[in-house]
């Protein structure tokens, strides 16, 4: 069968280590659905749709896969939740690429396919702004070059590496990466890396719940290759004691790219009040995630019932991938998918701004923006594709926040921490 819109693919495949909060031998014979907010889109109104046209919008995470800007995937029109078409539709004006490549184990010939897989990222997003699209998508290398590019009637792309894995443990290629264009990068990913402690360790890998007890001495080094470079150290996906060594190693402020608060959301990969609070202090910004199942924590059973179903279908271990099955077993496991995850309701719009509102009084404007995980999982009801991105700015108008606090949330902190990087490069 053909292939799965990303969309589709994000609402049907987990990261089972990653994701999981308490696991037993057998999913229960019931389910009982959490109590969810209301699934309504906040309504749009003259107001709301001029302060979104105004407003600066930056997605900080849009994952793409590795077959992007070829023949078989279109960066215009492609059947994905970001293509230009929706974009330019839903007002959209920049975007973080993203450079991701899963973790596997620590061996030479794999980190030698991480890196072919990275620069395979890299090409394609070159190949959409310099070849494909010039005329209507730049590549912006600094901050500045992301309000140019828009000056010009143009979107603006640009690229963060999503796992430190890319780079093996070898920091010239920090280097190359940010010559290609890298201008963040997030530490680690689901499973521990020769950098960090990761927030979701593998099982599949034989992670320890605790490797580096944070931040590596090789990963301190990378930190400050970052800093001397001009990338945004991320610590997203990271564990909390990684996040707080990276926060007191950077000596420029640091983003997490996209994550939620822990407060409103029990997940670890969301962020507790310390880190938020730390992050703060450091001048960096957290960019709120649309991802479900950060905002609507779904019970141990969920995921218990989700297990099951895999292990019947004889699928153990690590994330499913539909488009890798034959297709009778990928028959059988959309359909026990759709059975399981019809008994929680989505989260929405209000429940991702609430997350923003919660970062935003505990560590105030300047510190909080926004992020859709696009392509790699993330998705809500009312912002479940670029076409549908004034519905976020139509709930931060009812919940009372200023264009100019918008416009911050949007892009403006985010743009102010890329400055901040550069300046701490230049004098570094």
């Amino acid at each position: 069968m053909g292939r799965l819109s990303s969309a589709l693919r994000g609402w049907i495949t987990l990261l089972a280590a990653g994701a999981c909060v308490a696991c037993t031998e057998q999913a229960p014979a019931t389910i009982e659905p959490a109590e969810q907010p209301a699934a309504e889109t906040p309504a749009a109104d003259d107001a709301s749709a001029a302060i979104h046209a105004a407003a600066l919008t930056l997605d900080t995470h849009v994952d793409i896969d590795l077959d992007y800007a070829t023949d078989a995937v279109d960066p215009l029109d492609a059947d994905l939740q970001v293509n230009l078409e929706k974009m330019q539709a839903g007002e959209l004006d920049a975007a973080f690429f993203i450079v991701y490549v899963g973790q596997a184990e620590r061996t030479e010939e794999n980190y030698a396919q991480a890196q072919a897989d990275a620069l395979t990222k890299f090409d394609a997003i070159h190949r959409m702004t310099d070849e494909l699209y010039p005329d209507r998508i730049g590549l912006a290398y600094r901050a500045a070059d992301v309000e140019r590019l828009i000056s010009e009637g143009k979107l603006a792309a640009a690229i963060g590496i999503e796992n430190g894995y890319v780079i093996g443990t070898d920091l010239t290629l920090l280097d190359r990466y940010y010559e290609l264009g890298a201008r963040y990068m997030t530490l680690v990913h689901n499973g521990h890396n020769a950098i960090a402690d990761s927030a979701s360790p593998s099982e599949r890998l034989g992670d320890e719940p605790v490797e580096h007890n944070g931040v590596s001495d090789f990963g301190a080094a990378v930190i400050r290759r970052m800093n001397e470079l001009g990338i945004m150290v991320d610590i997203s996906h990271a564990s909390k004691q990684t996040a707080l060594d990276a926060i007191a190693l950077s000596q420029a402020p640091v983003i997490a790219s996209h994550s939620s608060v822990r407060a409103l959301g029990d997940h670890v990969r969301n962020l507790d009040d310390e880190t938020l609070l730390a992050l703060r202090a450091n001048g960096g910004v957290v960019q709120i995630v649309a991802f479900d199942i950060y905002l609507n924590v779904r019970p141990p059973e969920f995921f218990d019932a989700r297990r099951e179903l895999a292990q019947r279908l004889g699928l153990n271990g690590g994330r499913v991938d539909p488009d890798d099955l034959d297709a009778a077993t990928r028959a059988a496991y959309l359909s026990g998918v759709a059975d399981i995850d019809a008994q929680w309701q989505p989260s929405n719009v209000t429940a991702f701004v609430d997350h923003i509102d919660h970062a935003v009084e505990l560590i105030g404007i300047d510190h909080v923006g926004i992020s859709s995980d696009f392509g790699g999982g993330g998705g809500i009801l009312g912002w479940s594709d670029a076409t549908e991105t004034p519905n976020v700015t139509t709930e931060l108008v009812r919940r009372g926040y200023t264009a100019t606090e918008i416009d911050k949330i949007w892009s403006g902190n985010l743009l102010r921490v890329w400055r901040e990087v550069e300046t701490v490069a230049e004098r570094l």
